[in-house]
């Protein structure tokens, strides 16, 4: 079998059984018997396209016959599944918040602030001077609200330090990359178990937030750069890299990656990424890279 149809539902809501296996199954060409990952929750269908197949069509039908079912259909090679380099997404990808936004709510403009993050985030607007705007709304705020956000509203997201404790325990490299700010990365990454953290720096000065944020920023082609830089240092080549991430600003990092995967995103991520996860949490990252239920790490 040279393909995977990888089936994964929510672990909170299990949506998998036989009858919906059968189905999709037999809308594949010269599958064979269903390999189950965790029961209820995740399974692969093994199966031999034709050469030249167009798979993206064949992934969107069956993502047609599955219906209403909650249920993450991807087809990926059933060879080199198993990542040694996971680069990551922080905001609304590993943690449930963006991170700006909920600075802005300090000030009272997390309404006009989010409406900002939104665009750039669709590929509405250019990713680099939407943050020096919003930014620039947060001049004199207290850089102890940090701590306050870190404490009360930064909430992981369910599956985040799993997906991570697994792939490090079977040797993979992981790096956190994020658009936001590393007053937040650098707890964020010491939290999940992150080898290292990219973020942007905000400028500061006698407590107090300046409203700049140094440069250059990190966007997407520094994701991009963070990718290809560890890359080349563990000496892996390209099929052996997974990124995850949900914005705009991911989308150069989610194509470069062996495994590019888009999480919750926006529509055009989506539709631009090789694998995507609407329904599972982060342990999908999991269940797509071949793992069973069994072999994670808590």
């Amino acid at each position: 079998m040279t393909h995977i149809a990888s089936l994964v539902s929510n672990p909170a809501a299990p949506a998998l059984d036989g009858a919906l296996l059968e189905r999709l199954a037999a809308r594949l060409p010269a599958p064979s018997a269903p390999r189950w990952l965790a029961a209820g929750i995740a399974a692969d269908l093994p199966f031999s396209p034709d050469a030249g197949a167009d798979l993206t069509a064949l992934a969107a039908a069956l993502r047609e016959e599955a219906g209403a079912a909650p249920v993450d259909v991807n087809i990926l090679p059933a060879s080199g599944r198993r990542k040694r380099l996971f680069v990551a997404d922080m905001d609304s990808t590993m943690i449930g918040q963006e991170c700006l936004d909920e600075l802005a709510d300090f000030v009272g403009l997390k309404e006009r602030v989010a409406a900002i993050t939104a665009r750039a985030m669709r590929g509405e607007i250019a990713f680099e001077p939407a943050l020096r705007e919003r930014v620039t709304l947060l001049r004199g705020l207290s850089a102890a609200v940090v701590d306050r956000l870190l404490g009360e509203r930064i909430t992981l997201t369910p599956g985040a330090r799993t997906a991570v404790a697994t792939m490090r325990a079977h040797g993979c490299h992981a790096v956190l990359v994020s658009g936001g700010f590393t007053v937040f990365t650098e707890a964020i990454a010491a939290r999940l178990g992150f080898h290292a953290h990219r973020g942007n720096v905000l400028e500061m000065a006698d407590g107090a937030l300046l409203g700049t944020v140094a440069e250059p920023i990190l966007g997407r082609a520094a994701k991009l750069e963070a990718l290809i830089e560890t890359r080349a240092a563990l000496g892996l080549a390209s099929a052996e890299t997974l990124a995850v991430g949900d914005g705009a600003n991911d989308l150069a990092m989610l194509g470069e990656a062996g495994l590019g995967v888009a999480f919750r995103a926006k529509p055009a991520v989506a539709a631009a990424a090789a694998a995507r996860i609407e329904h599972g949490d982060l342990t999908a990252l999991l269940y797509l890279q071949g793992y069973r239920r069994e072999e994670f790490s808590e």
